[in-house]
């Protein structure tokens, strides 16, 4: 059997075909999440939700026979080590990072809500609350200092002291 029977070529693949490329597939991109760090997975920022869509998009291309397999596959290779590259960036450079994935953003302080940031990022007061029950485990703001949306969306909390 030859690769080209194994993999196919072309959109016109068959059941096989489609799933030797699918089998391979999760392999490349069980590698090319290791490569990119913890960091892809882990912070959901903008810069990682780029890296998750992008590489989702071009491998099914590759699955699907709809591009030729291995520009895919250095394709996602390019991404993952810029992503690696930014990211790297960002560490080293916090106000880059500021630039490309924004900063948390002040909601509640001192038992007010800061309605304009609010707004400004598209929270209605019970999508907070949401963020505080799951956050400080209460509903209560009476024990709440602080409140931030982060960078990722997330609600975070701060508790008085």
């Amino acid at each position: 059997m030859t690769l080209i029977e194994i993999f196919g070529d072309g959109e016109h693949l068959n059941m096989l075909q489609m799933s030797s490329r699918g089998i391979v597939t999760f392999f490349i991109a069980l590698i090319l999440f290791r490569v990119s760090g913890r960091r892809s997975s882990g912070l959901k920022t903008p810069l990682d939700n780029i890296i998750m869509v992008l590489l989702g998009a071009v491998l099914s291309r590759g699955v699907v026979g709809a591009s030729p397999y291995v520009p895919v596959v250095m394709t996602c290779l390019a991404i993952v080590l810029m992503h690696r590259f930014f990211a790297w960036c960002v560490a080293k450079y916090p106000k880059l990072g500021s630039v490309l994935e924004g900063d948390k953003i002040l909601v509640y302080y001192q038992d007010r809500f800061i309605r304009e940031n609010m707004i400004n990022k598209e929270f209605s007061k019970e999508d907070v609350m949401q963020g505080v029950r799951k956050a400080a485990l209460t509903e209560d703001l009476e024990q709440i200092d602080k409140i931030y949306i982060e960078k990722n969306g997330e609600i975070s909390t701060v508790k008085k002291m």
